[in-house]
């Protein structure tokens, strides 16, 4: 395929695990059975924190906003995933892997924005109590979570229009999915602009959330020690805990995923069996991870979840 462009290409070759052909059927098994636990804990979160009045606050707002997110995130990814581990030479559409490369990279921006959201939301909560009803009023909050879907749609847009536009020497994706940095492996042509703005898109919307996270964290830690009971302040900090936890994962994997250097050179080279599992952690392992995080760290919503249960049972 030398010197074709985006226009002859028609189709792509996801390989997946095809040489590692032991390891498709359990992936397949571990992967489908995380994801029926995504959309459950995550479906419930949602229903929980909608039905709730107790829970119609920014905090729960926001978890209803991730859960969303994870379970959108998860549906663009994880079909194709699966059907890479029970066919080792999957095709797929370019317009198709384009829109679930545009769809993914939207959820993970999405997601940086959303989880710095919630950290200010936190030290607004535990730094400033008194004026937490009107710093976080409804149409701020519901502002901060627009901006945050707005900022994925916005890079997302940008980076997937940049990669499309690529000359591609291959149509062979040695990956289980459409990610940028494999499509990127593809191109023939030079992939500098393409290096450029993933790393700005880093700096914008993983590092700066990252540092106001950080920053939130050091008021909230600073607070929490000056309370003068240890009950304090454990019930002062049980409040983040969940949210500190989320973000330590989320932020662990990705910055394997996007930060680590990536020369051009080793972009062109073959796929690293490492990333394909970095990005099966990422993709699969902390979606589910989030809801059971809330629920077991939460008292409120698993006060919620047994207010439901038993309001359906009564009925």
């Amino acid at each position: 395929m030398e010197g074709t462009n985006q226009t002859t290409v028609t189709e792509l070759i996801l390989l997946g695990l095809s040489d590692y052909p032991k390891l498709e059927t359990i992936f397949f098994v571990l992967v489908l059975w995380m994801y029926l636990v995504i959309l459950v804990g995550n479906g419930v979160l949602i229903i929980v924190t909608i039905y709730d009045s107790h829970l119609h606050t920014p905090m729960y707002f926001f978890l209803g906003n991730l859960s969303f997110l994870d379970i959108c995130y998860t549906t663009s990814t994880v079909p194709l995933i699966l059907n890479s581990f029970l066919t080792p030479r999957k095709a797929i559409s370019f317009s198709s892997c384009a829109m679930q490369m545009f769809l993914s990279f939207a959820m993970g921006v999405t997601e940086c924005v959303l989880l710095s959201m919630m950290a200010f939301d936190r030290y607004v909560a535990i730094c400033k109590p008194l004026r937490y009803p009107v710093i976080m009023s409804k149409s701020i909050y519901v502002s901060m979570a627009s901006v945050s879907w707005a900022a994925g749609v916005l890079d997302s847009v940008i980076q997937t229009s940049l990669a499309v536009q690529l000359r591609f020497c291959v149509d062979i994706i040695d990956h289980f999915l459409c990610e940028i940095l494999a499509i990127l492996k593809l191109a023939c042509g030079d992939i500098s602009v393409n290096i450029f703005s993933i790393v700005g898109s880093n700096i914008i919307f993983l590092v700066i959330p990252l540092i106001s996270i950080s920053i939130s964290y050091i008021f909230i830690l600073v607070a929490i020690f000056r309370i003068p009971s240890t009950k304090g302040r454990h019930k002062a900090f049980s409040t983040c805990s969940a949210h500190l936890t989320v973000v330590i994962i989320f932020y662990g994997t990705i910055f394997f995923m996007y930060a680590k250097p990536k020369s051009q050179d080793s972009l062109r080279g073959g796929s690293d069996i490492t990333d394909k599992f970095i990005t099966l952690f990422y993709g699969v392992v902390t979606p589910m991870l989030n809801p059971i995080i809330y629920s077991l760290r939460n008292k409120d919503v698993k006060v919620a979840m047994k207010n439901i249960l038993c309001q359906n049972s009564f009925h």
